[in-house]
């Protein structure tokens, strides 16, 4: 075969460009290989260390918090009182603190004993989890009284090679009118470093030795064990202090552990602490010099194999097809026409291949094109003037559409602007009047009518952010279980006031059979019911406005019908009313105002609901608008019970919100922040006889709730110095098991569900709805009431009655004690009689021998002489009373 001079050529390219490049690389990798291990070893080494150094930090970091909470606790204040001995509440204010200390103990595992020590070094209060007392002083003690530091921390090493930490923080008075604030002492918790210990034992490499160290050289921490307690040498230590400042791996021997030369990194801890990580640098090289030996290896086949492979496969690949490819291309120049290249490889030369085959078909059609071409001009560019036109119509419509949306938007901001204005404008000019104007007539007139005006213009807040969530696909669904009378008597209430007040007639028609309940999003389901009878009632000037109820067996769904004597729509009207922010048309939005945003809204519920809304409406006469829901929205929700008569179309009473209506008797916390809601909380429950207890923030809820015994706790989620979801954390972190309420401006599902995982029950939603606070209340308050209805059930009860009657009948041994102790003058064994009839009487509601027992036994125990004949003789009345009473 003929050598072409494009191969020789390519042989003299390919040599050096090869064999130069392997060499070099060789050689560098050879000389660098050690390097690259030390680079990466100090990037590993450097990582784990500031990881472990982080941990640390972080672990410091949150003893000094919580001694610093516990040196802020209102508890520790009163504790710490001037007047605390004198008047002798001494031991009742050590035990809640010792309760504080204790539950703060529980919380921390780590915390072995926290010590109360006064300016003088005298321990005041002690508390330790393994029961030892307190000690008589701390070796680092005088340091402390000689800093000026509010808090620190010290290390401090066993005789056993055991380290433990202290944290201490200095207590100030809370007189904040001094200049300098007066020091009532410290705050000592003693801790078991349980992250240091975890910490020194991890390590990056086989072989690898982590130390702790003090600025004086002793090792506190060591993996190995043995170490603790040792001393390194005082250039060691400048070594490693040095090694701290640059931050970089380095090369050093520490002798006073063993001859071996290790890659050392070190960093400063706080205190001035020095934590080290090292590995023997043997075991780190010893991988890159079998590196070393293969990459040499390689280098030399590489270059002697390269070279000739790669031209034998360049000269197969790339030259024979070459010159394939150039005779063709000089045939087709010449005019040849009918060249064709064999088939080859799937590679980029076969691609070459088929693309020249192609050119030349392509050059065959194009010719036979340009015959056509020449006969069919005219018919090709009419066509192409059609197109154009089609195109240029296109366009103009889509202006007109993009002018349209425009338009649409600037009449909803006009919309939106005059709905929000104009309740904002009565809630103002209302307020100032309150405000400013002391002799104001009607108060409660105007205060109704901010709040009207306020109800409406969070309507209309609600009414865009629910469009905003359907459009974005987030609006969720909450079933339960929806008493259909219930529902439509509910709805009555609401628009019977709004047809009143235009003279309206509103008929309610119950079609039956209904089904008694169903199970769908009751919330949702009277939001459409509302918007729409509003609209009824909205846009009918004179007649009546109609609901019509009734089941749909087919489909197995209910329907509401709501028909209306007004206005009405046409055809094109009605096109546009389900659109969002749109109206009928301008006048009806002058004349009756809204967002256009209540049908739309509606309809996208009822497709959420398993049903839709469709309208029928006739201009002059009226409107009709049907509304279907499903009955049950999944399979595994029970069978529907039906309603057959008239009579069972009355609404049943709830028994929880019936009870609602009398006052509760519990002990309530509400954390809030913000003193005008403080205020308005009280006002609410107060309205149910309950008399709140208040915190400003998540510290001083968590301190008042693990101190004191409440049956809930209304928890604001943003407070400062500590949220309510941090509170709410730490107190079910503290086994505090009663219900816990969030109270939130953000009731979005995903913060809902933030809050319930963080342990609350349930969500609040800012601005307060009294009836949802009324409702929550009954849902956790109303065990004592259940308890209280079975005592009363117990007491009317045949069983009860007998006792009753054998309690009765020992009443006369009774009166002949109480008489024979009087005449006796036996008045220890009168009191203790006195005592057994005040406890049984009370039991069987005997109140008048209750009544007279228990102020016999008060006169008896403060042994006042005077009335104590009158008092005894009113017992006997009383029982010789009840006894008439058998009788008669």
């Amino acid at each position: 075969m003929k050598t072409s001079k494009l191969s020789i050529r390519l042989l003299w390219y390919i040599t050096p460009l090869v064999i130069l490049p392997l060499l070099f690389l060789g050689g560098f990798t050879l000389t660098n290989v050690t390097n690259s291990t030390q680079k990466q070893a100090d990037l590993i080494m450097s990582r784990f260390v500031e990881q472990q150094q982080q941990k640390i930090f972080n672990y410091i970091d949150s003893f000094h918090s919580t001694a610093k909470l516990l040196s802020t606790s209102p508890v520790l204040s009163d504790f710490l009182a001037n007047d605390i001995r004198a008047n002798g509440n001494y031991t009742r204010k050590l035990g809640a603190l010792m309760d504080v200390f204790a539950s703060y103990s529980e919380a921390y595992p780590d915390i072995i004993s926290i010590n109360l020590v006064s300016a003088s070094g005298k321990s005041d209060a002690y508390y330790s989890n393994n029961l030892t007392t307190a000690p008589k002083s701390y070796p680092f003690f005088n340091q402390v009284l000689q800093s000026n530091l509010s808090k620190q921390q010290f290390m401090i090493q066993k005789d056993d090679g055991t380290t433990s930490l202290y944290f201490i923080q200095r207590i100030y008075s809370v007189d904040y009118y001094l200049k300098r604030p007066q020091q009532l002492g410290f705050i000592v918790i003693h801790i078991e470093p349980s992250i240091l210990n975890s910490s020194i034992l991890e390590a990056p490499y086989n072989n690898t030795l982590n130390l702790m160290l003090t600025k004086d050289g002793k090792i506190l921490f060591s993996s190995d064990y043995n170490m603790r307690g040792q001393y390194i040498s005082e250039y060691e230590l400048n070594q490693v202090h040095d090694l701290a400042d640059i931050g970089m791996l380095s090369t050093i021997e520490l002798s006073s552990i063993d001859k071996i030369e290790r890659m050392i990194f070190a960093v400063q801890m706080p205190g001035g602490y020095y934590y080290v990580s090292t590995i023997p640098k043997g075991v780190l090289y010893q991988s890159g010099k079998a590196i070393s030996l293969i990459t040499g290896l390689i280098v030399i086949i590489s270059v002697i194999t390269l070279p000739i492979l790669i031209f034998v496969v360049v000269r197969n690949l790339l030259l024979n097809p070459i010159e394939l490819l150039g005779a063709a291309s000089h045939r087709v120049g010449d005019g040849d026409l009918s060249v064709h290249l064999p088939a080859h490889t799937n590679d980029e030369v076969g691609v070459l291949f088929n693309d020249f085959n192609h050119m030349v078909n392509q050059i065959r059609h194009y010719q036979q094109q340009l015959e056509e071409y020449k006969h069919h001009l005219e018919d090709k560019v009419e066509s192409r003037t059609q197109a154009l036109e089609a195109m240029n119509s296109q366009l103009e419509l889509a202006i007109g559409q993009a002018e349209q949306a425009n338009q649409l938007k600037s009449r909803f901001l006009a919309n939106m602007s005059h709905e929000i204005r104009t309740p904002l404008t009565a809630i103002m000019g209302f307020t100032e009047q309150l405000l400013h104007n002391d002799k104001v007539a009607n108060d409660k007139q105007h205060l109704s009518t901010i709040l009207r005006n306020s109800k409406h213009l969070l309507e209309l807040i609600n009414n865009i952010l629910d469009l905003s969530k359907i459009e974005a696909e987030k609006l969720a669904v909450d079933l339960s279980a929806l008493n259909v009378v219930q529902l439509v008597h509910d709805i009555e209430s609401i628009i019977q006031p709004l047809a009143q007040e235009k003279q309206l007639t509103l008929n309610i028609d119950y079609q039956l059979p209904l089904p008694r309940t169903i199970y769908s999003d009751v919330t949702r389901l009277k939001q459409i019911l509302i918007n729409i009878a509003n609209n009824a009632v909205k846009f009918t000037e004179n007649g009546s406005v109609s609901i019509c109820v009734h089941y749909l067996q087919a489909s197995q769904k209910l329907e509401f019908v709501i028909k209306d004597t007004g206005i009405g729509m046409s055809e094109h009207q009605i096109e546009r009313v389900f659109k969002p922010f749109e109206q009928a048309d301008a006048t009806t939005t002058r004349r009756f105002g809204g967002t256009g945003l209540g049908l739309c809204i509606s309809k996208n519920l009822a497709l959420l609901l398993g049903g839709d809304v469709n309208l029928e409406s006739e201009v002059g006469v009226g409107s009709r608008v049907t509304i279907r829901v499903a009955c049950q929205l999944s399979d595994d929700q029970p069978m529907l019970e039906f309603l057959t008569q008239d009579s069972q179309l009355i609404p049943e009473k709830d028994p929880l919100l019936s009870f609602a209506t009398n006052s509760f008797d519990a002990n309530i916390l509400v954390a809030e922040d913000n003193p005008d809601n403080q205020l308005l909380i009280k006002l609410l429950l107060q309205t149910w006889g309950l008399e709140p207890d208040i915190a400003s923030n998540g510290a001083q809820a968590v301190e008042m709730a693990l101190v004191n015994d409440y049956q809930l706790i209304i928890m604001d989620m943003q407070m400062p110095v500590m949220g309510g979801l941090e509170a709410t954390k730490m107190l079910r972190h503290a086994a505090y098991d009663g219900p816990i309420i969030a109270l939130t401006a953000n009731v979005m599902n995903h913060d809902i569900g933030t809050y319930l995982e963080a342990g609350c029950d349930k969500a609040l939603a800012k601005p307060i709805d009294k009836d949802a606070l009324e409702n929550v209340l009954v849902s956790y308050l109303h065990l004592e009431k259940d308890n209280q209805n079975k005592w009363d059930s117990l007491l009317k009860s045949e069983k009860f009655q007998q006792i009753a009657d054998n309690y009765l009948a020992n009443l006369p041994t009774y009166l002949e004690e109480v008489k024979a102790l009087q005449h006796c003058d036996d008045w220890e064994a009168l009191r203790g009689i006195a005592h057994s009839v005040k406890g049984s009487s009370g039991c069987f509601n005997f109140d008048e021998i209750y009544h007279s027992a228990a102020a016999l036994e008060e006169n008896l125990k403060s042994n006042n002489k005077v009335p104590r004949d009158e008092l005894v003789n009113d017992l006997i009345a009383a029982i010789e009373q009840a006894i008439s009473d058998k009788v008669t």
